[in-house]
């Protein structure tokens, strides 16, 4: 692969000061905003996910591929550190000029990362128009069909939404491990709990996931040979297994039991 990629994923959690705004909610914990934000929306809609205006980010991890070369790496000082977290993905961007790759990033992560983005009045100037680089007119970051960003997700669902699958599921197939420890589901619950680092670990472990998910999508294309395919892989072993970090070691375990 003589691109470098920017793998990323995002976590969130109700945005409950937006929500205690709208709903003109007072005095009211955390939580208790969180349940009603809940609330009403399975009233509206049936389904306890919020629009995505409501979402507040956690969690941005990245794992930037130059050849052999990765690493992962958690954006931002701490879980509340939204600012910051969306500031270095978007230097990230204008500094190593790669090519993003996600699972639904252009579905969900993105448009999440716009509206916060604005929120905290962040400019991205490079990423929307490439410093006005004419090759931006033909292969962009927004465009849902080039492959300056390629969301990995859509492209395998064939661009139908009826074709989506799980990245849990898609790891299984694959033969790498799917989720481990907690899903995208609980991560209101953790973040009550206190378990931040849990959820940066989590974020963590899904952009490995997304990683490999890639490279064998790239094989399947015919971009990369069989052999360059396994280089790859062993070279993700040898970060996770050097990288001293227990969720990244717990990854490997798993993988390779």
């Amino acid at each position: 692969m003589s691109r470098s990629y920017l793998v990323f994923d995002i976590e969130t959690i109700p945005d409950t000061s937006l929500g205690a705004k709208y709903y003109n909610l007072k005095d009211l914990s955390e939580e208790d905003i969180a349940k009603l934000m809940f609330f009403k929306q399975r009233q509206e809609r049936q389904t306890e996910f919020l629009p995505f205006v409501f979402h507040k980010i956690v969690a941005i991890s990245v794992l930037i591929a130059n050849g052999e070369e990765i690493k992962v790496v958690s954006l931002g000082k701490d879980i509340h550190d939204e600012r910051g977290m969306i500031q270095q993905f978007f230097d990230g961007i204008s500094h190593h000029k790669p090519t993003l790759v996600s699972w639904n990033g252009k579905g969900f992560d993105m448009p999440v990362i716009y509206l916060r983005a604005m929120h905290h009045k962040i400019q991205a100037s490079y990423y929307w128009q490439g410093d006005q680089s004419r090759d931006f007119q033909f292969n962009n970051y927004v465009n849902r069909y080039h492959e300056r960003h390629i969301d990995v997700m859509d492209v395998l669902a064939g661009f139908q939404n009826q074709g989506r699958a799980s990245l849990d599921h898609v790891s299984v197939l694959l033969g790498f491990p799917g989720k481990i420890g907690i899903d995208g589901s609980q991560v209101w619950k953790k973040y009550s709990e206190g378990a931040y680092q849990e959820i940066r670990d989590y974020c963590d472990t899904d952009v490995i996931s997304t990683y490999l998910a890639m490279i064998h999508f790239q094989h399947f294309r015919g971009l990369i040979k069989t052999d360059e395919l396994k280089k790859y892989e062993l070279s993700l072993e040898q970060y996770l297994s050097n990288s001293k970090k227990t969720h990244m070691e717990s990854y490997l375990d798993h993988w390779k039991k």
